[in-house]
């Protein structure tokens, strides 16, 4: 597999660079903004709601498994598909199967129902994430990744701020059906915008696939300390709410820790456009384990609030940061590769996260569950420090 170097611009030839803010990134904004607010907004508040259904806390659990792991699945087979039928098509079906089974938890909350669903949505998030975010990646000047990434990180992050609070909020205080009908709408809405998106961009350099993906060491170290990273941000958006007594501490710390990681991965992107990312991987990776620490003690609000802010420093650098580092390792024949190598990290460290934990939370309590998720996190030190001499040798 061929590896390419990203060259970072000179300061005194910032006046150069190629324009970021495009009409065709400013269209894929729409489905962005979408996809991210059907997501968000149901991503705590299907747990909560399986969990008062009777389903307990293995239902919540398994609710946030089954959407991750369906979109692991997705994720897989996304490549082949936006080969075969471009962009817009896949993009549009994954919107679609986002937005539409939602609607079935107005009127049903059977195990059943929500693991479905959780399935549909999946496969639909997948699907929209890899043909969107490959797409994505393409119109972004390969001189401002960093600074791109972190631009799609904020129109993002944004529904992540407001969405993960607001919906448990919208649920316990207006009703669960308001929930699901905004969280089906938003990405319905966006189909329209599809259309008037490129469809299909010239892929130059060798053909990289799945599977030279996979054999590749310089995607899949970053892969593998961002997935450790991922496990635990899965627990926090399906555990907090049932782990932290207090009401008002899960809600400050669910709107404090997307805002920090937005920051921080637009901090992080400017930052690697300049001095490159690679280094900022492995304390990336240190400061997140810390912010999960801290989560550990569960009866203070001022930690749980601390310990969100940090874990979302370190979460929104070790985005952007591995991210970035992947897309610089292949010609643009691989954007489609690495954006579902990445994405697999994200949704199956989230999905084997939130279902190991709730296994080992019944029988170790909440605080040394996380005590444990802490420390496996560590485990990625090996690859983390691994990658970083081999960044600094290249």
């Amino acid at each position: 597999m061929t590896t390419t170097t990203i060259n970072s611009p000179s300061p005194e030839a910032g006046s150069d660079r190629p324009p970021l803010l495009t009409r065709a990134l400013l269209l894929r904004f729409v489905s962005l903004l979408g996809s991210a607010v059907g997501f968000n907004l149901l991503l705590s508040a299907v747990p909560l709601y399986a969990q008062e259904s009777g389903g307990g806390d293995h239902a919540a659990g398994l609710a946030t498994g089954a959407l991750m792991l369906a979109t692991v699945a997705g994720e897989l087979a996304t490549p082949a598909l936006t080969a075969r039928y471009g962009y817009r098509l896949v993009l549009a079906a994954g919107l679609v199967l986002l937005g539409a089974p939602a609607l079935v938890l107005a009127v049903t909350g059977g195990m059943v129902a929500v693991v479905a669903v959780c399935l549909l949505r999946g496969l639909g998030f997948a699907l929209a994430l890899v043909a969107g975010g490959a797409l994505t990646a393409s119109l972004i000047p390969a001189e401002r990744r960093g600074e791109g990434l972190a631009l799609v990180g904020l129109v993002s992050g944004l529904p992540s701020l407001f969405g993960l609070p607001l919906g448990v909020w919208l649920g316990q205080h207006v009703g669960w059906g308001w929930v699901f009908a905004i969280g089906a709408a938003a990405p319905l809405a966006a189909v329209a915008s599809v259309p008037a998106l490129p469809d299909r961009t010239r892929a130059a350099g060798p053909s990289v696939g799945l599977r030279d993906g996979l054999r590749s060491g310089a995607l899949l170290r970053p892969a593998t300390v961002f997935a450790a990273t991922a496990l635990a941000a899965g627990i926090i958006v399906t555990f907090l709410p049932l782990a932290v007594p207090s009401a008002t501490a899960v809600a400050v710390a669910l709107l404090v820790q997307p805002g920090a990681m937005t920051l921080a991965r637009w901090l992080a992107g400017r930052h690697g456009d300049r001095r490159g990312p690679a280094p900022l991987v492995l304390p990336a990776l240190l400061v997140s384990a810390a912010g999960v620490l801290l989560l550990a003690c569960t009866g203070s609000a001022v930690a749980v609030v601390a310990g969100a802010a940090v874990f979302g420093l370190g979460f929104g650098v070790a985005q952007n940061a591995t991210l970035a580092l992947m897309y610089a390792r292949v010609p643009p024949s691989g954007y489609g590769t690495v954006t579902a190598l990445w994405n697999v990290a994200y949704d199956g460290g989230m999905g084997i996260g939130a279902v190991a934990f709730g296994a080992v939370a019944g029988g170790t309590g909440y605080p040394w569950a996380l005590l444990l998720t802490a420390a496996v996190m560590l485990a990625a030190l090996a690859p983390a420090w691994r990658d970083r001499g081999s960044a600094a040798a290249r």
